[in-house]
């Protein structure tokens, strides 16, 4: 069979995945730095320079076709390169891919984070750069109507991840995370968007109050989802640019942030649950949104 990739065997020892977690993703350390971290510019790499390993086929394949993102090794499985063989090939041809290394199941587990699903598949990568506010606004000049989604100290990466894929699935034109208290790009963040990450501009602010005052200078009217709130989002019935602001997954918005809202708005629901998952209201909010 004829490859537009190289592929080579590897066969060293299966590293031990104390140290390889430690040397290869140290996402869990260079949080706590990057949260004491001070005076961080928003058109940095995402809070951190840390190189990281993906996992997964959506994730890995996205990663590879992202011409912003830089590959740096590439692990499949046998099994893994069979699969994905015809889709590797497609990207190889449009951009220059890392050398395939071909190793044992049990080699990439221990490279990677317990609870990882990796499907045979595993991407050593430099984190994506940030964009800035601006370049954001740039974006929607010519728009009559855009959606941009503000996420206000949430903290979960699966949460994170979810949301990026229904931003992406739902015609959201970016999204917007303050540089504190919110995780650094990590594997499980990228698995749980399923490739999105590679799709959607991502915003990382110092100040998010000062960056909604400049989106409604901007001509964006700022809507906070309130548990609290009197009015629904259908009711609403929100047009033009949108910000939709979801606050933290157990404390909600904070109070300046609900204080510089255009809108306070609801998603009606049963009062036998006391909140909607973050991710899965985002969901909601988004199609409700664009059915307008």
């Amino acid at each position: 069979m004829s490859h537009l990739y190289s592929i080579s065997y590897t066969h060293s020892k299966t590293p031990n995945r104390l140290h390889s977690t430690i040397d290869n993703d140290k996402c869990s350390q260079s949080k706590q730095l990057g949260l004491n971290q001070k005076n961080r510019n928003s058109n940095k790499l995402l809070k951190s320079n840390t190189k990281l390993w993906l996992w997964g086929n959506h994730s890995v394949l996205a990663a590879l076709a992202n011409p912003k993102r830089k590959c740096l090794r590439f692990l499949l499985t046998i099994k893994s390169l069979r699969t994905n063989d015809l889709e590797i090939s497609k990207i190889a041809k449009i951009k220059i891919l890392p050398q395939i290394e071909i190793v044992e199941n049990s080699y990439i587990e221990n490279l990677l984070p317990l609870g990882a699903v990796h499907q045979g598949v595993a991407l050593f990568v430099e984190p994506l750069k940030s964009t800035d506010i601006d370049n954001l606004i740039n974006i929607t000049n010519d728009l009559n109507e855009a959606i941009i989604i503000c996420l206000d100290q949430v903290t979960d990466p699966h949460n994170i991840g979810a949301i990026i894929r229904s931003s992406v699935a739902f015609g959201a034109l970016g999204l917007i995370i303050p540089c504190r208290h919110t995780p650094n790009e990590t594997g499980f963040l990228a698995k749980s968007a399923s490739g999105a990450l590679e799709l959607l501009p991502l915003v990382h602010v110092t100040n998010l109050i000062q960056s909604l005052t400049k989106l409604k200078h901007a001509g964006f009217w700022i809507a906070g989802l309130d548990r609290n709130a009197s009015i629904t989002l259908a009711n609403a019935k929100l047009k033009g640019k949108i910000v939709l602001i979801f606050g933290n997954e157990c404390a909600g918005l904070r109070r300046l942030t609900r204080e510089h809202c255009d809108y306070l708005i609801n998603i009606p629901q049963s009062k036998l649950v006391e909140s909607l998952n973050v991710s899965v209201a985002t969901a909601i909010a988004l199609y409700e949104l664009i059915r307008y």
